[in-house]
């Protein structure tokens, strides 16, 4: 009986550390992508709803967490995420031979836009892509090696135990008790320009937004503290305002794409 507890616990153990390392959670993933399909231009809707055989953003962003599991794709788990010193640049930083969210973005787009890839193998990657520009604007993944980009910074979510990571992927979200759709149509109100400035820049300038957020984040937690209503204040218009970018930036990345 001892022995059959134990392993029961170490089952719950290594469940919930899968848990801590993905990204935005299924509901942020999802808010990104539905937001994404507003911004869409008719070429890019009907180029996607082809490759995706009707299948909506939504519904495809969480596949990059899906495929997880199977071994044959582990070799895109450090496409999810870069982590680099604060007082360096990703430009300068020495790079992982695995690649990292930048080679992930860029490789995904080059397929997309070849003359000659199969679309099969396109609609892998845009299936990917969607994916990792919500993980791109999820601030602890553009993080720290030393803490995994967070997962080893230990604090408590109310009265729970969790880590820094999981705070910033479902905790905020799963306590604002909304869902995705609720999320995606109550997003802020933008101007002309403000939607402009969103649109405009890299993929390397949106990740340095991400890693500017990051930085804060960092400066103003400690290990171990108890994070609630207070942390929800000081940041969940952060997380709304992330969403937000992801979707918008997304489309503006498949409309050139499918122009």
């Amino acid at each position: 009986m001892k022995k059959t507890y134990l392993l029961f616990f170490a089952f719950i153990l290594i469940s919930s550390t899968s848990l801590a390392i993905d990204d935005w959670g299924k509901t942020g993933h999802r808010v990104t992508g539905e937001i994404a399909e507003k911004y869409l231009s008719k070429n890019a809707k009907k180029a996607i709803e082809s490759l995706l055989n009707g299948e909506s953003l939504a519904f495809v962003s969480t596949y990059g967490d899906e495929i997880k599991s199977d071994d044959a794709y582990r070799k895109y788990g450090p496409w999810h995420y870069v982590n680099f010193p604060f007082d360096s640049a990703y430009e300068t930083h020495p790079k992982s031979d695995r690649g990292d969210i930048i080679v992930a973005i860029n490789t995904c787009i080059k397929v997309l836009k070849s003359k000659t890839e199969s679309n099969e193998n396109k609609a892998f990657h845009l299936r990917l892509l969607v994916h990792f520009i919500g993980d791109l604007h999820q601030p602890l993944h553009i993080g720290l090696a030393e803490d995994k980009g967070g997962n080893d910074f230990q604090v408590r979510w109310f009265n729970e135990g969790t880590n820094l990571h999981t705070v910033w992927d479902t905790k905020m979200i799963e306590h604002y008790n909304m869902s995705y759709k609720e999320l995606a149509s109550n997003t802020r109100k933008l101007s002309k320009q403000e939607l402009s400035t969103i649109k405009s820049g890299s993929v390397l300038d949106w990740m340095n937004e991400s890693r500017a957020i990051c930085k804060d984040v960092y400066e103003n937690t400690e290990v171990g503290e108890k994070l609630g209503y207070r942390y929800m204040h000081d940041y969940f218009t952060t997380v709304r305002s992330q969403l937000q970018k992801g979707g918008i930036r997304l489309a503006t990345i498949l409309n050139e794409i499918f122009e």
